[in-house]
């Protein structure tokens, strides 16, 4: 193999490390969960929703409603429960086991109905501010006073052209029982 040879070799393997090089940058960079092409746009989920949870006070042998209150950025939603489609994210409230207490069902919102490029048929989603109502209820091991019921919120959130990394937000119920 004369010089020249080498040369041209070695010329070509350095551009075809540079076209490789390109190429994973920019299949990095249309990857809409892990870059952030427009300043101000979420990675994830939890970055557009927030969650808040109302005081209920239940007596002893008795029922009450909790309210898990959803706060979702505006220009973006999240699918409602149950999805349109099933290999959609549903919106899901799951609670955590207390001794007394137990969760007779839950209630998710009325969904809208909206339609988005990206999809062949309308879909059912949440926006801005929707309630999630727990129906609880207590038996006479429930001990009297004030705790916090622990409870997980998995969202997955989109905007108009594309839907962000799931995420799970840890919901806290402040719960008074008589």
């Amino acid at each position: 193999m004369t010089l020249k040879q080498t040369f041209l070799k070695f010329v070509l393997l350095i551009l075809l490390l540079l076209i490789a090089a390109s190429c994973t940058k920019r299949a990095v960079n249309n990857d809409p969960v892990t870059s952030n092409p427009e300043a101000g746009k979420p990675r994830n989920s939890i970055d557009v929703v927030k969650v808040n949870a109302l005081p209920v006070e239940i007596k002893q042998t008795d029922s009450g409603d909790a309210v898990v209150q959803l706060n979702i950025e505006k220009g973006y939603h999240v699918n409602a429960n149950p999805p349109t489609f099933p290999y959609l994210k549903a919106t899901e409230l799951e609670l955590g086991q207390t001794p007394g207490v137990a969760v007779s069902f839950i209630v998710y919102p009325n969904p809208i109905t909206k339609s988005f490029a990206f999809a062949e048929k309308p879909l059912a989603v949440y926006e801005g501010k929707t309630d999630i109502k727990v129906k609880l209820r207590t038996d006479k091991s429930a001990k009297p006073g004030t705790q916090n019921l622990s409870a997980k919120l998995r969202v997955q959130a989109c905007d108009e052209q594309v839907c962000y990394a799931p995420g799970t937000l840890d919901v806290s119920i402040p719960l008074t029982i008589k």
